[in-house]
């Protein structure tokens, strides 16, 4: 029978895509392994790869077409001795093609799928969606099963085939206790408000939903405290600059951030208890200092992860930062380039800002606020009025995963290592 492919989970938290070009056209032939189409989800875009072999016999869902939902039917494969013919009612109507609107995406790669079309994703009584390969989901359904029943053993916790056959008839999900925070107005609300006013409707694209769901969320269940510091930058700025004289002949130049990529990343081994995760029911600590940085690009922002910066030189991390930063703007970082870390550092100091207070990105214990550097007036050691090259900083703090100590403990080290360069490269 012709074999139905079907719309692809691209990361844990995907529930549609936008499918953005087929690589392939009706009559081709297709060996697994070959590209069949470009998917955008809300960070980025990924290929997507054929797993079996045979011939594209019907597209289903024409290029350009925007929110189709994971594992609805796009195309049909025919093996060998299949025609057109064959295909009958087993293709389902094409949604009608909508152009995107400078679609962002985030994609975790995940393994291409022929398997038949399976019933839609099902839905916990909390209102979670449940993640299952359409096989579980199929057998689940013969078997009259309650999939948000079901502990998956799949990558994400995903359930798998072997989840269902071993699950256990009749069990029902337990009763959730969650309380919806008061919702905001409404859409009708807000243009009833305006409706005498001059203005343009900018639609939402995929990767401005996501930072508003996951930021409302970090806000309303994340429990925020707040630790400020001030540093003084002149023997950094100075240290630099001899730096960067060395470095020159490499193309390398080193930027102040890179400093605060190494302090921080230093700082987590120095206070191993602030390297850590919250991970709903426990604390995850890391043993590697992962340090993500969020880079702005058009629509939104990206947060690519520098693994073991701890045991990479300044040059590396520059050169390395200057890489994801670039592909992050063209929306060509893989999924694990920007997922994982315990920390994250945001510096808009850039931009002229002062000072801030930074959102936590989830399941991060803490993210830093990084401000500009500013002349200001000081007292030295020495009880002297001075000038110093002063930068603020803001450290968020999840509460449950560091305690205050802790936290000022993490921040001070941090302030160390930028106020002692030298000794980052000890």
């Amino acid at each position: 029978m012709p074999t139905e492919i079907l719309m692809p989970a691209l990361s844990p938290t995907m529930e549609e895509g936008t499918l953005a070009k087929w690589l392939v056209k009706e009559g081709d032939t297709v060996s697994s392994g070959d590209l069949l189409a470009e998917i955008e989800t809300d960070k980025a875009t990924m290929e997507f790869e054929a797993v079996d072999e045979g011939i594209v016999g019907k597209i289903l869902v024409p290029e350009g077409s925007e929110n189709v939902k994971v594992n609805v039917a796009i195309a049909v494969l025919l093996e060998d001795g299949e025609s057109a013919d064959d295909i009958g009612a087993t293709a389902a109507p094409a949604p009608a093609a909508a152009k995107p609107e400078a679609a962002a995406a985030e994609a975790v790669a995940a393994p291409a799928t022929t398997e038949k079309a399976a019933p839609p994703a099902p839905v916990a009584p909390s209102g979670a969606r449940v993640f299952a390969t359409p096989l579980a989901r199929r057998i689940a359904a013969d078997k009259g099963l309650d999939l948000s029943a079901i502990k998956g053993s799949g990558p994400h916790g995903r359930i798998v085939k072997a989840d269902v056959e071993n699950a256990q008839p009749g069990a029902k999900p337990a009763a959730s206790a969650t309380v919806s925070a008061p919702a905001g107005p409404g859409t009708d609300q807000v243009l009833a408000m305006y409706q005498d006013r001059d203005f343009e409707e900018v639609p939402l694209n995929g990767m401005r939903k996501t930072i508003a769901a996951r930021l409302t969320e970090a806000k309303q269940t994340i429990p925020h405290f707040y630790l400020r510091r001030d540093i003084q930058l002149d023997a950094l700025l100075k240290f630099r600059s001899q730096i960067n004289k060395q470095l020159e002949a490499r193309g390398v130049k080193l930027s102040v951030n890179d400093f605060v990529i190494k302090a921080s990343a230093l700082a987590l081994q120095t206070v191993p208890d602030a390297n850590a995760v919250w991970a709903g029911d426990r604390i995850l600590k890391l043993a590697p200092s992962d340090v993500a940085v969020a880079v702005a690009i058009e629509g939104g922002l990206f947060t690519p992860v520098l693994k073991d910066s701890h045991l990479k030189s300044l040059s590396a991390l520059s050169t390395e930062m200057k890489d994801l930063a670039s592909r992050a703007r063209d929306r060509k970082l893989a999924p694990h380039e920007y997922q994982g870390g315990s920390f994250a550092i945001s510096n808009l100091g850039m931009m002229g800002i002062d000072n801030f207070d930074a959102v936590i990105n989830p399941p991060h214990g803490s993210i830093l606020a990084v401000g500009a550097g500013v002349k200001k007036p000081i007292v030295t050691e020495d009880g002297e009025l001075g000038i110093a090259t002063v930068m603020s900083v803001t450290l968020s703090v999840d509460h449950r995963v560091i305690d205050g100590a802790l936290g000022a403990e993490f921040l001070d080290a941090i302030k160390s290592n930028l106020e002692n360069p030298i000794g980052m490269l000890a």
